[in-house]
């Protein structure tokens, strides 16, 4: 808010009175060698002699007014420069997530994770780690289907979603939300985490890596939520 005094409006006023008071009191004041008359430019020098009046200060009531007018546009702009970024930037978050359900969708659909793949892939472990060597069926059923368990990604699956239905929930519900979406942020992450650490096949990671990097983003762009 920026107060602009107009020179336009400008106008002096000298106090007769007390310049005629303080005249005479100075002309009665004994002056040392050496020392001069008082003279009138030092005498309208003395403070309260001269006074520069503006329109605004002649008028102190117009001058709370147009203060309070221009206070009340400053916030109706400060709220609506608000309002704009906070749209642009549910935008932008709300993209994400939907980037993240996308990558989430992928995960779910990767070629890798069907059971033909799963099994393919522990045979060819059990082959590099037997050999040609005889190792009991039961044993080996039971070590491939605990393999199987340790690289299935479901749970997370499962949780990235219900991470993101929580998000886009607080996303509708409005408000001081920030924090609560750092928490999912967090959360999201750490799932994608688990899912790269998994993954026992190439397309599965990659998938995990691309959505590690918009979960990131995601929560740099939370940190402007309030």
């Amino acid at each position: 808010l920026t107060l602009t005094r107009p020179e336009a409006a400008a106008r002096v006023r000298i106090d007769e009175d007390l310049l005629a008071r303080i005249a005479e009191a100075a002309a009665r004041v004994p002056r040392p060698e050496g020392v001069g008359p008082a003279t009138l430019d030092g005498l309208l020098a003395l403070r309260g002699v001269v006074e520069v009046e503006t329109e605004a200060s002649a008028d102190p009531e117009r001058l709370n007014r147009d203060l309070a007018a221009g206070i009340d546009a400053l916030v109706a702009d400060l709220v609506a420069a608000r309002r704009a970024e906070g749209a642009q930037l549910r935008t932008i978050v709300g993209g994400q997530l939907t980037e993240i359900a996308r990558l989430t969708q992928a995960a779910e659909d990767c070629p890798a994770r069907r059971p033909e793949a799963v099994r393919a892939r522990l045979a060819d472990a059990v082959v590099l780690l037997v050999g040609s060597g005889g190792l009991d069926p039961d044993r080996l059923h039971q070590e491939a289907v605990l393999l199987a368990a340790k690289a299935d990604v479901r749970e997370e699956l499962d949780r990235l979603r219900a991470h993101l239905a929580a998000a886009g929930d607080l996303l509708a519900q409005g408000g001081a939300i920030g924090r609560r979406l750092d928490f999912l942020a967090q959360e999201l992450g750490r799932e994608a985490n688990t899912l790269c650490a998994k993954a026992g096949d190439i397309s599965l990671s990659r998938i995990g890596l691309d959505l590690k990097a918009v979960v990131e983003q995601f929560r740099e762009q939370v940190q402007n939520v309030e």
